[in-house]
């Protein structure tokens, strides 16, 4: 059978592997080597579900949004991540990656954030396992999260602003690599998304699926079958959306959307709709699209949105983009803000950005009214209130 899944080489069709510098590939391949034999044990499995139940609070509600539905003419559930503990899905993800290190016998994290939201959930988890954890985060996003940054503190972790490049989450990114160079042996890098050397993608899409595992079960309940029209999510390295989609991702009955940043507009030169404007090149370790100029030098991707602006994309979302599996739109920023103030309005619940570029992609699809379509808010607006009314829209 046909599937969108990783291959044993850790491609996705013509996306992925590991292309990494010598002095990494002892790391990487233990970590290959550990990854699914630690994650498939008992004691693994027991105690990522105890602490995603009792300290996260999962399962997150899927909420049915009747007064967006209306607006829409279809039912729209939204899949809560955003009530997750430290405020969106990146938390499942770093309790399973620090309790592989901690089985690796790592004594030190390392992690690169954009938004503040990975960098939170990692300082978390260590504060919690009593682990070191340094996170890197470009200046740019230090200031625009400054929130975020105080919350890593004070759980006790080093956060160090990098100053090369436009300062953001690609430069971030490139300052964790090189720490995890001159410290391969006692350090675990926790990479946030479903991007970087296989086996990080996969593994990280295996970690957040626990969302499409859940969305199985509470559709059922809800709707008495167990799947959905439409699964929508937004993407940047794509974590947020693997997790929604993995459990579905073969079912051809599911239409997937992906929401990417279009920024100031495709066109425009700001922006970090990667898959529309990507072309094949190598970043962090994966072969996958790229924004990228004819030298193949990386052009500077912009979003609004701290967590969107990274100029590649996993190599799983990219093979479905590419297969014609999902459908890509680009949301521009005033169209998310938009979106953000909408859902606000009309359900009280205020998305973060990168979750309101997901909302932007109701108003491009023609909806059946039979249609059930599974929505992710990824996380929490608390981090983009300032953001958000700086850029109220016109008609408020």
């Amino acid at each position: 059978m046909k599937t969108y899944q990783v291959d044993k080489n850790g491609f996705y069709g013509n996306f992925g592997g590991a292309y990494i510098p010598e002095i990494l590939h002892q790391c990487v391949q233990n970590l290959k080597n550990a990854y699914l034999k630690v994650m498939e044990t008992e004691e693994f499995k027991q105690e990522f579900a105890q602490l995603l139940r009792d300290y996260v609070g999962r399962p997150s509600p899927l909420y049915l949004a009747k007064r967006l539905s209306d607006k829409y003419g279809c039912k729209i559930y939204l899949k809560r991540e955003d009530l997750n503990h430290t405020g969106a899905h990146k938390i499942n993800n770093a309790i399973g990656q620090v309790l592989l290190a901690r089985r690796m016998g790592k004594k030190r994290i390392i992690a690169e954030t954009g938004a503040g939201q990975h960098g939170v959930a990692t300082a978390t988890v260590c504060a919690l396992m009593d682990m070191e954890c340094i996170v890197y985060m470009g200046k740019t996003d230090v200031e625009r999260q400054h929130i975020n940054v105080e919350k890593m503190k004070m759980l006790g972790a080093t956060v160090r602003p990098v100053t090369s490049g436009n300062m953001t989450l690609k430069d971030a990114t490139n300052e964790a690599i090189r720490d995890w160079c001159c410290h391969p042996d006692d350090t675990y890098y926790l990479i946030g998304s479903t991007v970087g050397p296989h086996p990080y993608p996969d593994m990280v899409a295996r970690l957040q699926s626990v969302i499409s595992e859940e969305i199985r079960k509470q559709l059922l309940e809800h709707e008495m079958r167990d799947y959905p029209d439409y699964l929508i999510a937004c993407v940047g390295g794509g974590s947020n959306a693997a997790g929604t989609i993995y459990h579905y991702i073969d079912d051809e009955r599911v239409k997937i959307v992906l929401a990417e940043a279009g920024g100031k507009g495709i066109h425009s030169g700001m922006s970090a709709a990667t898959i529309q404007l990507g072309r094949l090149g190598i970043i962090h370790g994966s072969k996958t699209l790229l924004i990228q100029d004819e030298d193949g030098q990386i052009i500077e991707p912009y979003s609004i949105s701290a967590g969107l602006d990274y100029p590649g994309i996993g190599p799983m979302h990219a093979n479905l983009a590419a297969q014609h599996r999902a459908t890509v739109l680009a949301i521009n920023d005033d169209e998310a803000i938009s979106a953000a103030y909408e859902l606000t309005r009309l359900e009280g619940i205020i998305p973060a950005l990168e979750s309101a570029h997901a909302l932007g992609a109701l108003s491009k699809i023609k909806f059946k009214p039979s249609d059930i379509v599974v929505l992710t808010v990824s996380g929490r607006g608390d981090k983009d209130i300032e953001t958000y009314l700086d850029n109220q829209p016109y008609n408020d």
